[in-house]
């Protein structure tokens, strides 16, 4: 960006005549300024390249590529950053002024040139180019503003999950991935055990607490980059779980309990266990043209209230018509019995049956 003072220019000086050149660069260095010299176009552009200058005055005609030629050639090298460029031709009439404005310059000046003139025509060029430099820095303050409103609107406060909305976004974007590979997309929808009989016995505080730290194990237990732990609303979370089939996403879920008994939150008013536990509802599916957001979460909700009605703290399946509660040896039985070809279920929370649907 240009932050220099306006007396300490760069400036690109490009004419095919010695002595012009000779006469401009004297002006310009006792104005303070650092000259750069080229005799052609091609010249031009390396100098350009190499010092990155901040203005260029450009002879229209020169022998070879022109001055408009220049013009066009440096505008396409800016990348962005604009710098002011003064045409300088001996040809006084509307047609030219017309050309060099439309190849990319920003003034024209006469030969000869005047001193009070160019000086006067360098200011203008370099307020202009404050003017813009200030205004790209506005740009990028609007920008990052953007970015952290998008942020915030998207996360959840308390849990720095992705709230609601950022689900909508994530589930929308998961639900097309998944259709387009056809791959299979599970979505497990969570809620703590009697979370109202916690806040009643505990008070509002520590429900907030108990929050957060729910959400930092189920983000913990989503090791993968496509995971996402969102927070759904409330008590309840949901976990969109891309490329997971369904004997995979019921080695998760038991995996899930396994972390909460582990870290064993106090919930002294629970009558599924003396710690905070997780009811769980799972649907997986292979996306078609049919699935919709609307109709996965009314599946995985539907899930999620057999779960509870079978006792709390378990997750429940309608494609596997099992919960995370039974036992090991019956869980392959079932898994191995309904798919055959599937590998043995993983102990890591982190990884995935590699099944067919």
């Amino acid at each position: 960006m240009f932050t220099r003072s306006l007396t300490e220019l760069t400036i690109l000086l490009v004419d095919d005549d010695k002595a012009v050149r000779a006469y401009l660069s004297h002006l310009l260095k006792l104005a303070g300024h650092q000259v750069i010299e080229a005799a052609d176009a091609i010249s031009a552009l390396v100098l350009f390249d190499q010092h990155r200058p901040d203005l260029a005055l450009l002879d229209v005609v020169m022998p070879g590529h022109d001055g408009c030629w220049l013009a066009r050639r440096l505008r396409e090298r800016e990348a962005g950053q604009w710098m002011p460029i003064i045409f300088l031709s001996s040809r006084d009439n509307d047609e030219d002024l017309a050309l060099a404005i439309d190849a990319g310059g920003d003034d024209y000046l006469v030969k000869p040139v005047s001193p009070v003139v160019l000086s006067a025509k360098l200011r203008a060029m370099c307020r202009l180019r404050v003017m813009q430099d200030r205004m790209q820095e506005l740009s990028e303050q609007l920008s990052a503003t953007n970015r952290d409103l998008q942020h915030l609107s998207e996360h959840d406060t308390l849990t720095g999950l992705l709230n609601r909305r950022g689900f909508d976004v994530r589930i929308a974007y998961a639900i097309a991935v998944a259709r387009r590979s056809k791959t299979p997309l599970t979505l497990m929808m969570c809620d703590i055990d009697q979370f109202k009989t916690y806040n009643d016995t505990l008070g509002h505080p520590a429900g907030d607490v108990c929050l957060s730290q729910v959400a930092k194990l189920l983000e913990q237990v989503c090791r993968r980059p496509s995971d996402v732990a969102t927070r759904y609303g409330g008590e309840e979370f949901v976990l969109i779980l891309p490329d997971t089939p369904k004997s995979g996403a019921m080695t998760l879920a038991r995996a899930i309990r396994r972390v909460y008994e582990r870290a064993a939150l106090p919930h002294p008013a629970s009558v599924a266990a003396p710690y905070v536990t997780l009811s769980g509802g799972i649907t997986t599916c292979v996306p078609n043209d049919s699935t919709t957001v609307e109709g996965m979460l009314k599946r995985a909700d539907e899930a999620l209230y057999v779960a509870k009605s079978k006792g709390r703290n378990r997750f429940f399946s309608f494609e596997m018509q099992v919960d995370s509660s039974v036992s090991n040896s019956e869980f392959l039985h079932f898994s191995q019995d309904a798919h055959p070809a599937d590998a043995p279920p993983v102990t890591n929370a982190g990884q995935r049956l590699n099944s067919d649907l």
